[in-house]
């Protein structure tokens, strides 16, 4: 599935089985929230905090990943809201990063 296609999978969805868009402020308060999942599974996976329960993390990978297609979601939702082609943005987004951190990177001496 591209980007395009997400983004009109997700509006298709919104505007049949979801009814309408929540509105761009509490779509931000969801990302937030859903990010914070994802925050709250990588300390428990890659970092020193522990499950609660033993068998939590037995699931952790595919609830991580669930998560994580939760911010995305969310994200394509305010993209949508607000007009923005992902696509488009992400391009951009790469070209703007290439030329300011082409010789940035490859002169870290702490990426070595």
């Amino acid at each position: 599935m591209t980007i395009k296609q997400a983004q009109e999978t997700v509006n298709q969805w919104i505007n049949t089985i979801g009814i309408r868009y929540f509105s761009e402020l509490t779509n931000t308060a969801v990302l937030m929230e859903e990010v914070g999942e994802v925050a709250r599974l990588m300390a428990r996976i890659y970092g020193e905090q522990s499950f609660k329960k033993p068998e939590q993390a037995l699931h952790a990978k595919t609830d991580l990943a669930d998560e994580m297609a939760d911010v995305l979601f969310v994200l394509i939702c305010l993209a949508n809201q607000t007009g923005v082609d992902l696509t488009d943005a992400l391009m951009k987004n790469l070209e703007k990063k290439t030329g300011r951190d082409k010789k940035r990177h490859a002169s870290n001496k702490k990426l070595h």
